[in-house]
């Protein structure tokens, strides 16, 4: 059985403090940090012992994950088991990219934001060049803030081709017709962010071939239903594993409606699923 999993530790604390951010950041503790040291350990460890089919895993911490050598030893480690696809983290890029010369570059990938405000430019500009040369997957975007307009044309236009740059639309923003225009020009596939998608009833992957796992090793279908279908580390999440309907009214975050089989965006993003690189020219 093909799994895509993504995995949500206890980790809360961000080298980054961005005003837009919906998520409530903290500084943890040194015994929260060993508790999400623990938990990823055991995580990768059941990662390591799957033997039902062929795993692709995205890391996606409310924190950052990368100033953390626990969140990098897993992805190096990871990239090399043979039974894992992909292996994948949402990140800042605030990190060193050294260690990435220990893992495949044909299995781990980076999923990169860059927030204005938080890291010069050229720093973050120089973390994607560092990640050019050493041959590893990655998509860089940026929120659709209007302050970031520029910020954005200019990654456009200093980035490699072949990177993708993504647009987020922002946080209960409504963009004109004009605005998502200046947008779309940056990111062709900007209109899919631009709106809420109706869900509710509608088929959607997640619960059957792709699951949220939180540190205790609770299995949800995704990061936005809190029903539990069961633990990792039991095993009895497998009986649940099934197609169904999303309940929710729309769903909003790009990790989540990318897997809704109404959108067409396995095809889009075939092979970049999880660290969202489109298919074909620019991915």
């Amino acid at each position: 059985m093909d799994l895509t999993v993504l995995y949500r530790g206890p980790l809360a604390s961000c080298d980054y403090d961005c005003p837009y951010c919906p998520f409530a950041k903290r500084r943890d503790s040194g015994e929260q940090l060993r508790a999400d040291r623990a938990a990823l350990a055991r995580f990768t460890e059941w990662v390591g012992a799957y033997e039902r089919g062929r795993l692709s895993v995205l890391f996606t911490p409310w924190g950052e994950g990368l100033v953390r050598s626990w969140y990098r030893r897993a992805l190096v480690e990871l990239s090399w088991l043979p039974h894992v696809e992909r292996v994948a983290i949402q990140t800042n890029l605030s990190c060193r990219t050294d260690w990435l010369a220990e893992a495949d570059p044909d299995t781990v990938a980076l999923w990169c934001t860059y927030h204005p405000g938080q890291t010069p430019y050229e720093r973050f500009l120089g973390k994607c060049r560092e990640l050019s040369a050493r041959g590893v997957r990655f998509s860089v975007g940026i929120v659709g803030l209007a302050e970031h307009l520029e910020d954005a044309r200019r990654l456009r236009a200093e980035l490699p081709e072949r990177v993708y740059l993504w647009v987020n639309a922002a946080e209960g923003h409504t963009y004109s017709d004009e605005e998502a225009d200046r947008w779309t020009a940056l990111d062709p596939l900007f209109p899919y962010s631009r709106h809420p998608h109706r869900s509710a009833g509608l088929p959607c992957r997640t619960g059957e071939s792709v699951v949220s796992v939180d540190g205790d090793g609770t299995v949800r279908r995704c990061h936005f239903v809190p029903a539990e279908l069961g633990n990792l580390y039991d095993g009895s999440y497998r009986a649940a594993l099934a197609p169904r309907p999303c309940p929710l009214t729309l769903c909003d975050c790009h990790i989540g409606y990318v897997h809704l089989e109404t959108l067409p965006l396995y095809d889009v993003f075939a092979g970049g699923v999880l660290e969202r690189i489109p298919a074909g020219p620019g991915g």
